[in-house]
Formats: structure tokens, C-alpha cells, sequence
């Protein structure tokens, strides 16, 4: 069983992510959505910079995504086709719920711009753990529209990155496993 929520240790070791285009009704309301959210900026911060944001997308607003997308690709890829173009309309409207992390580094603090990158990424994680303790499933992508200056101009400034798009509802279809890296192919011991 995936996402168990028997206990927090339980939780931790069935996790599975969903596949955004398969999460449906019912997605989080905004008492659980902030909720989750609170829970995802408890994440270790060195220096206590808080170098990310979450910007929720609401789902009046994926028309408007959409949208943009389509206008951002466009200007990037001027010989699109119509399934490229379906695929961000496709990729705007997934999920009931959707909020873009934004890696907001303070450069001017002496806390190493990697570090900031990591607790960018380490928020991400803790959102998808609160996603999945509240009974949901949640999916992180990047792709195409977090590489874009203007899809990232449209959440944040030129400082910024988008670290994902974090994907939450319910899962239509069984998760399944994907592969995961064999214990000793990923863990040594260090031998001096």
C-alpha cells in the first residue's frame, strides 16, 4: 500500500508520488492546502533566510496559465505544433491544486547559494510529505515551463528559479512503483 498513514514512519517508507495527469477530485481546500503548506516551511534553513516561496495557482487561474504557457512556448519554439501546444495547455490544468516553489536565494547573505538551492528543494519534499499525510497525493515537475524566463517571470523575478510545480489531488488511477536504486548501489561506508 502507498501513502499508508499509519504512523509517520509508515508514511515515510510507502511514499509515492502521483502522476499529476492522473490526480483528481478532490484536491485540498484552502484550510488543508495552507496547512500543508505550514508544514513545508518547517524545512532546515541555514541562516533562517527562507531562500523559497510558494505561489498558489487557483484553479480560476489555469485558463490564465494556460494560456501564458502557450504564449511562452510559442515565442521559444515559433514552429510548434498542436500537440506541443496540447501539452501545455494539458500541463496547466493538471490536478485540482497547484502551487509553483520559487528558489528566492538571498545573494547578499554569506550563506552559500547551494545551501539555499538545497532547503529550496528540501520545501518541496516537505510538501509532498504533508500532502501525502493529509490523505493526497502530490506530483513535482519540472519540464519545460521551469526553464522558461518568462513562465518564471510571471511568479517571480529574474533572481528566482521556479525549483517545480508541485501537483495535488487525488489519485483516478493505483499508483505505481517506479524503480527505485538498489541500497549498496547508493550507500558506502567510508573506508580511509
Amino acid at each position: 500500500m502507498f501513502n499508508d498513514r499509519t504512523d509517520p514512519l509508515t508514511l515515510l517508507q510507502t511514499r509515492r508520488s502521483g502522476k499529476p495527469r492522473d490526480l483528481g477530485a478532490p484536491g485540498p481546500n484552502d484550510a488543508q492546502l495552507r496547512a500543508m503548506l505550514e508544514v513545508a516551511i518547517r524545512t532546515p534553513d541555514h541562516g533562517k533566510l527562507a531562500p523559497w516561496r510558494f505561489v498558489i495557482v487557483g484553479d480560476d487561474q489555469r485558463d490564465a496559465l494556460a494560456a501564458l504557457l502557450e504564449r511562452a512556448y510559442r515565442t521559444e519554439n515559433p514552429l510548434a505544433g498542436r500537440l506541443e501546444i496540447e501539452a501545455m495547455h494539458q500541463f496547466a490544468r493538471q490536478a485540482p491544486a497547484l502551487v509553483v516553489l520559487l528558489s528566492s536565494p538571498r545573494r547578499e547573505s554569506k550563506i552559500p547559494l547551494w545551501e539555499q538551492e538545497l532547503s529550496a528543494g528540501a520545501a518541496a519534499m516537505n510538501l509532498l510529505h504533508a500532502v501525502h499525510a493529509h490523505g493526497f497525493a502530490g506530483g513535482w515537475l519540472t519540464g519545460w515551463p521551469a526553464f522558461s524566463d518568462t513562465v518564471r517571470d510571471a511568479f517571480g523575478g529574474p533572481d528566482e528559479r521556479i525549483a517545480g510545480f508541485i501537483f495535488i489531488g487525488t489519485p483516478q488511477k493505483p499508483l505505481e512503483e517506479r524503480p527505485r536504486p538498489e541500497y549498496d548501489t547508493v550507500v558506502t561506508r567510508w573506508d580511509i
